[in-house]
């Protein structure tokens, strides 16, 4: 009987090529086919929700396959995590990736044409000296940040508007540039984290709102000209782009947003 399943997982991703396959590199989809290949039986094919980068991490990826195998979904996660681990899973030991969820969806759903939102975490870590120790897990940015003044550059950012100055050369083609941020946060003043919600992004776009906001913490672009940096749709006008290191893929979200949750936030409602 075909089955259609929904995975969750975090991975770190530090020794990944990026979530997509490529010959001859090490990626989180590959590993994780490989794994549920064992699993299931029979060749497996993901259909991941975000194609992250070398170097991001996730919390909360999702992905998606179909087929007909006989092991129960809820023994999916631990044989494959089992595999994933070295053999070690049932020691507490984990790998670099793991599932923490699957559950079964209808047929024809896909992890990431049917996600009506993502919320990524881009983390800073604002002290004087580096720290090697999280060199892989955060943007280390030695001078002071104003806080303040990030938090002013990020009120402008939020709404649907044409996000073009925040995307990326050598992504796919897109339809249109237009997204939707719901929300856009910043909290810590050492450890700082940035999250945003969005019902999509370009490529790039978040780690390029990330490189902005710092540029307006350090004083290097005034708060008020995002406005006009996102009206000139020129990605040269925007700040640098952060390092993937310090980028976290957190939740996907496949609830209805018009019916509450973020949809108000925007400024939609």
């Amino acid at each position: 009987m075909e089955r259609n399943i929904l995975l969750t997982i975090e991975y770190d991703g530090t020794n990944f090529c990026g979530w997509q396959k490529q010959p001859g590199r090490r990626s989180v989809q590959g590993e994780i086919e490989r794994a549920l290949g064992t699993v299931c039986g029979r060749e497996v094919k993901l259909n991941g929700a975000s194609r992250t980068d070398a170097g991001v991490h996730a919390y909360g990826q999702r992905a998606s396959f179909e087929g007909g195998f006989g092991i129960p979904t809820c023994r999916i996660a631990v044989a494959a995590n089992n595999i994933l681990s070295g053999g070690k899973n049932s020691l507490g030991a984990a790998g670099d990736v793991r599932i923490t969820a699957a559950e079964e969806k209808p047929l024809g759903f896909h992890a990431r044409f049917d996600a009506k939102a993502k919320k990524y975490v881009y983390k800073i870590r604002n002290e004087s000296e580096a720290d090697i120790f999280k060199r892989n897990y955060a943007y280390q940015v030695v001078k002071p940040l104003n806080i303040g003044a990030m938090e002013d550059a990020a009120k402008l950012i939020v709404g649907t508007k044409d996000f073009k100055c925040f995307q990326a050369a050598g992504g796919d083609e897109k339809r249109t540039t237009v997204r939707t941020v719901y929300s856009l946060g910043i909290t810590g003043v050492r450890d700082v984290q940035i999250e945003i919600v969005g019902d999509a992004f370009l490529y790039n776009m978040v780690r390029i709102i990330a490189g902005t906001l710092v540029e307006a913490g350090l004083g290097k672009i005034r708060p008020s000209a995002i406005a006009s940096i996102i009206a000139s749709v020129d990605r040269q006008n925007a700040g640098h782009t952060a390092p993937p290191q310090g980028l976290y893929l957190a939740e996907v979200y496949y609830d209805d947003l018009e019916t509450g949750g973020f949809y108000g936030q925007a400024g939609l409602g």
